[in-house]
């Protein structure tokens, strides 16, 4: 059964917040509704973003989701 928006984003948030890296892959948040297509699940990351729950963090090629503040912590180091 496929999961709400609502408990989507619930769930990316809590794997954003409890990953060991505070950087996090599109692929880590497909785990999150394994039904959806990485296409839906980009779409409701973006959202959050959008909604400044999330943000965007590019290493060059590769683009990832970081949670606020734990990219503060990370530019702290």
């Amino acid at each position: 059964m496929v999961k709400s928006i609502e408990e989507v984003e619930a769930a990316i948030l809590d794997k954003a917040a409890k990953w060991k890296k505070p950087q996090l892959y599109l692929k880590n948040f497909c785990e999150c509704d394994p039904e959806r297509s990485p296409r839906d699940v980009r779409k409701i990351a973006d959202g959050l973003v959008s909604k400044k729950k999330l943000v965007h963090w590019c290493t060059g090629g590769s683009m990832m989701y970081v949670l606020p503040e734990r990219l503060k912590d990370e530019e702290k180091r």
